[in-house]
Order: structure tokens, then sequence, then C-alpha cells
């Protein structure tokens, strides 16, 4: 049979290591929801693409992955679909991380977490099962709703099992749910409430969940009874989710829990914390209501205005102490908005950043389109900066490399990006509200090819200025005399 996505040669699994923020529609600013994430690799370049997966009700083949050998049928039909893959499938794999579909359905996937050794002891990983690189082209494509898209990838879990652990957001219009896989076949699912938000960071983040409440919490079958069986649960009162299947070694408390707390911290500032604290709450509640730009500030934050701000004035030890949110490796930052204030039509909007989120803008786009731009959607493996990739990536560098010199530019340059989108978009808004159908969708296409356009000419002006002054800040000059 003829192979959809056969990706051949070899290479071991990317390691990935991000952060997670998830947001019900009563805690958002305009009743949206939002699910939002930095994938983060182990290496400063790992370019990405932008693409629109198209409709099919053909047989689509088999899906054979190159990092573990996982392989499956594809179903016949799929609705069309964004995602954002390696533009390096043959070395990399696919990982299509991050999408909306047709359906208004937001998936991200994946927020890498570890189980434990005493679980894992029981259901280990299964080597050849639904690993990160293939698991968004096997379910996003197939789903109708957040809940479904749950239900889907438990099913394919229990049919093929799981290599590692994996936290799934999904979203639409009315609900949002995070998901962890945490051992070969066994999971646990959390609806974020409406007014309320989750922060999550390469550690299991669900505490207590309750078996009485199918509409709030979902699980693998049998769950409660391994745990009962192989004696997993530490605590004397209660079903916590990390307790029993998550870790808390010194790892976490410098590498996970105080990019959870700066989060927290941002969105829920009176409340007193402990960055290394292994309780910090799951499901919070922000003292204000949240908007794209908070979820852009958390995602690009270093611990902004804190003595462990890398980037800041504290001493060596606090700067170094914590692993900050946004990184150098930061191939791909996103936040997927499902608006309720407008048509389902045009209500899917996919924020992304390219470069590095603490110095280059997030980029709206329609998700109802039938193409992406070029620069977005065919990223070269060479440098070369005609491609969004590369060109937010230039910009992120040479900001980083004189910083105390740069920042305040790029900050301006930033706000003035953000301001332009929002100009953009209540204008796109307002016209499509007079469109339907085929009609519409080529309209958002060519809108969206028009926000990647004018962004695309401040972020050049930008590198000019930054390039130009730059070589204002040589070392190697000397003055003594204008004529020498």
């Amino acid at each position: 049979m003829k192979s959809l996505l056969f990706i051949r040669g070899g290479g071991k699994k990317m390691e990935k290591a991000c952060t997670t923020i998830l947001v019900g529609k009563k805690a958002s600013i305009d009743g949206s929801t939002m699910i939002a994430r930095n994938d983060d690799t182990f290496l400063p370049l790992t370019p990405q693409r932008f693409v629109m997966r198209p409709a099919s009700k053909k047989s689509a083949g088999k899906l054979v992955s190159n990092q573990n050998g996982f392989t499956a049928e594809l179903p016949a039909k799929n609705f069309r679909y964004t995602a954002t893959p390696n533009a390096d499938v043959e070395h990399e794999g696919i990982f299509e991380e991050s999408s909306i579909n047709e359906k208004n359905v937001a998936m991200s996937a994946t927020e890498s977490v570890y189980g434990n050794e005493r679980a894992l002891a029981y259901d280990p990983w299964v080597p050849n099962g639904l690993a990160e690189d293939s698991l968004q082209t096997m379910v996003a494509p197939y789903i109708e709703s957040a809940r479904g898209g749950v239900q889907y990838l438990g099913k394919l879990i229990a049919e093929y099992g799981s290599p590692e652990g994996n936290g799934v957001l999904f979203s639409d219009k009315n609900e949002v749910w995070y998901m962890e896989i945490v051992t070969g076949h066994h999971w646990a699912a959390t609806r974020i409430p409406d007014d309320a938000y989750a922060v999550a960071a390469n550690q299991v983040a669900q505490q207590q969940i309750n078996f009485n409440d199918g509409d709030n919490y979902l699980w693998s079958e049998g769950i409660q009874d391994f745990v009962s069986q192989h004696h997993l649960n530490p605590d004397k009162e209660g079903w916590n989710f990390r307790h029993i299947f998550g870790t808390d070694t010194k790892k976490d408390r410098h590498y996970n829990t105080p990019r959870v707390w700066f989060g927290q911290h941002y969105l829920s500032p009176s409340i007193e914390q402990n960055p290394m604290s292994s309780e910090l709450p799951f499901v919070c509640h922000a003292e204000q209501l949240i908007g794209v730009k908070d979820l852009e500030y958390v995602l690009s934050s270093h611990y902004n205005e804190t003595k462990y701000d890398p980037l800041g004035n504290g001493c060596e030890a606090d700067r170094l102490k914590f692993r900050p949110i946004s990184l150098n490796r930061t191939q791909n930052s996103h936040i997927l908005q499902i608006r309720n204030n407008v048509s389902s039509e045009y209500a899917a909007l996919m924020w992304i950043c390219f470069g590095v989120p603490s110095f280059a803008p997030y980029v709206p786009f329609y998700t109802n389109a039938n193409d992406t731009d070029s620069s977005w959607s065919e990223t070269p493996l060479e440098y070369d900066v005609q491609s969004a990739y590369w060109m937010y990536r230039t910009l992120s560098m040479l900001v980083e490399s004189h910083h105390a010199e740069f920042i305040q530019d790029d900050l301006d340059y930033l706000k003035d990006c953000r301001e332009a989108q929002l100009r953009l978009l209540d204008k796109i808004d307002d016209t499509a509200s007079n469109k339907k159908g085929e009609a519409l969708t080529a309209f958002l296409t060519q809108q969206n090819y028009q926000i990647a356009a004018a962004m695309r000419t401040k972020a050049m002006k930008m590198i000019g200025h930054f390039v130009t002054k730059g070589l204002t800040l040589s070392k190697l000059t000397f003055n003594m005399d204008k004529n020498l």
C-alpha cells in the first residue's frame, strides 16, 4: 500500500523540554479558550515549518516513524489541519507539534513528562509505541472536540502503548484539557475549569483525580486497580496523580518547578510560593483576566524582574540557579486561540513565534485557510534570511548579542508589532463577517499572506537597525585623531 508518511533513515529520538499554559474561556479577557507551549529541543537550531495539511477522504496508507519504528494505518478520512513539523523530516522525524483543525479543535503535543520507576516497573514503556514524533499526526486530523481528542488518543495508547512520558494539550471553543501519559499504557486527563488556568513544565502536573466526576476527568481503563494492586499510592488519603506517577528530584526543583512558579507568580502575584516547591498547585485562578499578551510574556520570560534572571543584575549563583522558560533552543512557541466573540468560521487563530520568544514576535494566522505563506512553509536547512524561521532567529541572535544596548529597542519593536497585529485582526474580522464558505477561506488565506508580509517588513527593518547600531559598538576601535 502507498504510504503517505513513510520516513526513511535512522536517528535518535529528539528530546524535548517544554513549558505549557492552558486557559479556560472564563479566565480569558475575551472569552477565548487558549492552549500554549514552548517547543524546546536540545539543539539551538532545529528548523521548523508552518504548513496546511489538506482534508482527504482517500486511504492515507501507513505512517512509519524513523525515530522508533512505530507503524500504524492512517484512517481513510481526515480533516484539514495546520501543523508545525521539522524541516529536516528525514533525520529529525516529523514532529508536527501544534495544530488547529477545520473543526476548530486545537492540539499541542507534547510536554515531555517523566514517570517514576515504581509505576514503570509494572507497566514499562513500549519501545516502538506511539511517540511524540508521530502523535500529532495520528490524532489532530481526526478529532472533533477537545474531550474527543483525549478519548481518541487514549484508545491509541491502549492499542499501541507509549515509549515515553507525554503531556498533551487539547482545546475547542468550550473546553480545555490536559492529558498526561505516564507509563506504557496509563494516563489521566483533567478538564481545566472555565475560570482557571494551569502551567506545566516537564514534570507530572495533575493532582487529585476525581473518579466520580467523568465530566471533568478522564483516565485509562484499570488505572485504579493498577495503582492498588502494586501499592503505588504513597498518600494516606486521596489519589494524587502527581505523587503516584510523577518524580520529585533535585533536577525537578532546578529545571521544572521554577518555571511553573514564575507563570503562577505572574498570573497570581499575590500568592507567595517557593520556586523549588514540589507542591505548586496545578489548577490556579488568575487575579486578572488573561490575554494573548500575558501568555506571550510568560512564554518569552527568563525570570524577568527577579534575581534569577540570567540576563539581569543578580549574583551569578542566583542567575544560573534555574532553567528559564524562554531559551535559545526554543524552536517554536505557539498560542492556539479559539475565540467565542466572532463567527466560528474565523474564530481560530494560531500565534506562532519561530525566533527566541524573548526577542521575536508572535505572528497570528487564521487557520480557516488553504495554504500558508512560503516564507513559513518552505524552511531551508541552511541559513536563508528569506525564510521566516531564519529571519526571526537572526533578529533574536542580534538582540541577545548586545542585550543591554538593544533590549529597549527590541521591546519597543515587539510592542509595535502587537499593536499592528490587533489593528489588522480587527479589520480582517470586520470584512470576514460578510463572507462565507470557500470565499471566506480564500479571503483569510490572502490575509495570512498579508500578515506575514507586514511582519516581515517590520522584522527586516529591525535587523537592519541592529546591524547598523551594532557596528558602532565594536571594540576594534581607537579614538585619538579624526584623521587617523
